[in-house]
């Protein structure tokens, strides 16, 4: 029978590429779900801005916070606001791919 010695190291030496993937992705996914929250409530914000006569883009983009400011982007045709938000992610491309739009609408006084 064969030696086994150092066998466990070399199995956690070759799972281990596969592992840090699957934490990545595991990550990667909370992050695009926090950013969908994220325009969700940014969303509201701005339909609730423009119910009430204010500037919904402003109050939109005043929702989010500090990371998400350059990620964001909002629109307003009529009564919807529209948020797209790019989540974080340590590939520009792949943030990009995962980029998540809420549509929240309001009645203008």
């Amino acid at each position: 029978m064969g030696r086994e010695e150092g066998q466990s190291s070399v199995e956690l030496v070759a799972a281990l590429p596969a592992l840090l993937l699957a934490g990545l992705v595991a990550l990667q996914l909370l992050a695009t779900g926090y950013a969908l929250c994220l325009a969700d409530g940014a969303a509201e914000a701005g339909a609730l801005a423009l119910a009430s006569g204010r500037p919904a883009v402003a109050a939109a983009r005043g929702s989010v916070p500090g990371w998400a400011e350059d990620d964001v982007s909002v629109s307003v045709e009529g009564g919807r606001v529209t948020v797209r938000l790019r989540p974080p992610s340590p590939i520009p491309a792949l943030a990009e791919r995962l980029a998540v739009t809420s549509t929240a609408a309001a009645r203008p006084r």
